[in-house]
């Protein structure tokens, strides 16, 4: 088979990785609850200073329609949407997700936010470094990238705390905050398997 023909998809795992304090369960888009976490999160100044998704989400029809999709997208295997939460009273801290996997290279795009009352308390690192290490092991993944606009400085430091090693700049790689017309430069972080886990992990 060439590396250019399609494979078949594979679903994800469903059982939900846990550790550093935190468990990565399944959105449910039937559930209210998270429907608005997931809204409220969208729609977060400092969410839209640093992403534009393609559908933008402004109502809880929206939001709920984005997690159908995300789920389907789940059970197709080309993604592995989380919502991370507090591993001992469940609370919704933010998402974490390995998107674009490709099973013929072996390799996946990660991308995560944290609710901004949670922040300060290093969720998006453990969190990241929980959910590549399930990649790599579950998935049998062999390369993830991270990218993140320029100047977001907080998410270097993420990346860099979970071993994920700056790789370069990307011209133009990421539409502009709130634009589809314009576009920003991107820092391209990156992490292989084979790569030893962060220290601070307590495992390698």
């Amino acid at each position: 088979m060439s590396l250019t023909e399609e494979q078949p998809a594979v679903p994800c795992p469903d059982a939900a990785p846990h550790g550093h304090g935190l468990r990565l369960d399944r959105w449910d888009p039937d559930a209210q609850a998270q429907v608005e976490v997931w809204l409220r999160s969208r729609t977060a100044p400092d969410f839209r200073r640093w992403n534009t998704p393609l559908t933008v989400v402004s109502d809880l029809a929206g939001a709920r329609a984005a997690l159908a999709a995300q789920r389907k997208q789940a059970a197709d295997g080309t993604c592995a949407p989380f919502r991370i939460t507090d591993a001992e009273s469940g609370t919704t801290l933010g998402h974490v997700g390995i998107n674009m996997i490709d099973r013929t290279f072996r390799t996946a795009r990660v991308g995560y936010w944290v609710l901004p009352e949670e922040r300060g308390r290093r969720v998006a690192t453990r969190a990241l470094a929980l959910a590549s290490d399930w990649a790599f092991a579950e998935l049998g993944l062999h390369r993830l990238e991270l990218g993140h606009a320029l100047g977001h400085d907080a998410s270097c430091r993420i990346a860099l705390a979970c071993g994920y090693g700056y790789e370069g700049t990307l011209r133009g790689a990421m539409f502009e905050a709130g634009r589809q017309d314009a576009f920003r430069d991107v820092h391209l972080h990156g992490r292989l398997a084979a790569d030893p886990s962060p220290a601070w992990t307590g495992h390698r």
